[in-house]
């Protein structure tokens, strides 16, 4: 008699965390993969003594299943699950219908947010697909994930194909994340002329402050770390940093739906420089900027304006994140719950931060918010920090600093203030050379 609550494919890191993380929650997994040695290896090692079980076929898999069957598939996207999903289907003997609604497969779609630490000990989930499926895995998921607050589950019910939209979301933010604090980092390094553990020092101190978060905690941890022979870590790793599909599918989506979101753009644009590194090293040689001059201003001052410009770039980075969510909404007849989406990021994902409550007030008291900068918290935050911000990234050109996430943010704050903005020109100019007619003002 089958026995098994749920099983999971595909025993890559993240998917043996979370088969560990389900049997420390009292539910039986089947564990199975493509490449078979894989179970017998997970078995025999980090699932020892534990009540995984292994299977060594899809069809031995499912028939340990109890009815209905759970699978999540922990798969690399598109072709991937694609291919299973074909595997798994005619093991169905009963249903033979073309989509999988109709073969009886209640397919949901889930973000997954935590990295490595996250899945054994409390993932952030964002499932979405067909809401039929959600009283089956409904007590699974929310079991697993992070908890927050008084326990509340970093997981909730997102909407009809949506969970993953919402992790390329989230993803995308924490492109613009990493960003920011790399350009905060440089600006210390190389204007403030700051010491390694003098930047350990101040992001510790900005840790307890507005931009509280793991990713702040962990830029902390990582200035201080030292290697076996008592030398900082960090100046050694090569500044070639690799991109995934998470932050160019999040840019994709900004042109398509016509959104600016121009901060993650310019994150993974950042990361597509920094890989031409040969081309760079060539270019250093040639090409002259501005030349360097010790910093003659107050450093503390500066320091905490660094933290500031910091700080309303990261709500710049929101905002944007929350306009690509509100317009996808609007293209596909969704509808969300942002503050609902911003408590499952609270806890265990990579963007988790104290700064999320405040979006999740922002949107408890106002579900139709148009922009997180209308909101009056918001509002005053970035003007408090708008005489920094503008001060922090003139100096960081006059410096060469390249910083296209501040200095991004900023123009989107600037133009979105705007109420009249050029673009009459493009307008007239189009109509110029290619009668494409323009539109006249309200009050012309």
């Amino acid at each position: 008699m089958a026995q098994d609550d749920i099983a999971l494919i595909g025993l890559a890191v993240m998917g043996q965390n979370l088969i560990l993380n389900m049997n420390d929650h009292g539910f039986v997994i089947c564990a199975f993969n493509r490449t078979v040695s894989k179970v017998d290896d997970f078995l025999a090692n980090e699932a020892k003594g534990t009540k995984v079980v292994g299977a060594q076929s899809l069809k031995e898999m499912v028939s340990k299943l109890k009815k209905p069957w759970r699978i999540i598939l922990l798969v690399k996207a598109i072709q991937a699950v694609d291919d299973f999903i074909k595997k798994l289907v005619p093991l169905d003997t009963t249903r033979y219908f073309q989509d999988l609604k109709a073969k009886g497969i209640l397919f949901v779609g889930s973000g997954v947010s935590g990295g490595e630490d996250g899945a054994p000990y409390g993932p952030s989930l964002m499932p979405g697909g067909n809401k039929e499926a959600w009283p089956y895995i409904k007590t699974i998921f929310q079991g697993i994930a992070a908890k927050v607050g008084t326990g509340e589950p970093c997981c909730g019910w997102v909407e009809e194909k949506a969970g993953h939209f919402v992790k390329m979301v989230h993803n995308g933010i924490e492109y613009g994340d990493m960003r920011l604090i790399c350009e905060a980092y440089h600006l210390m390094r190389d204007v403030l002329g700051m010491e390694q553990s003098e930047m350990a020092q101040a992001f510790e101190e900005w840790n307890k402050m507005e931009v509280d978060s793991f990713l702040t905690e962990i830029t902390a941890n990582i200035l201080k770390f030292q290697d076996n022979n008592g030398k900082y870590l960090l100046p050694k790793i090569s500044d070639r940093a690799g991109q995934k599909g998470t932050g160019n599918w999040s840019a994709i989506s900004t042109l398509e739906y016509g959104i600016p979101v121009a901060l993650i753009g310019e994150a993974v644009f950042a990361r597509c420089l920094s890989s031409l590194k040969d081309e760079r090293i060539q270019a250093s040689k040639k090409l002259m900027g501005p030349q360097k001059t010790q910093f003659e201003g107050d450093k503390k001052s500066f320091l905490e304006d660094i933290q500031k410009a910091l700080y309303a770039s990261k709500i710049i980075s929101y905002a944007q994140g929350f306009m690509l969510l509100r317009q996808a909404a609007i293209e596909f007849g969704w509808t969300l719950n942002y503050g609902g989406i911003t408590l499952m990021w609270r806890g265990s994902c990579i963007i988790r931060s104290v700064f999320l409550e405040k979006i999740k007030d922002a949107f408890d008291q106002n579900p139709e918010l148009q922009n997180l900068l209308l909101d009056n918290f918001f509002k005053s935050a970035v003007e408090n920090c708008q005489a920094s911000w503008q001060w922090v990234v003139s100096t960081g050109v006059q410096a060469g600093i390249p910083m296209p996430c501040f200095t991004t943010a900023l123009s989107f704050y600037n133009g979105y203030r705007h109420e009249m903005l050029p673009a009459n020109l493009i307008q007239a100019k189009q109509d110029y050379f290619g009668a494409h007619t323009y539109e006249l003002l309200a009050n012309a």
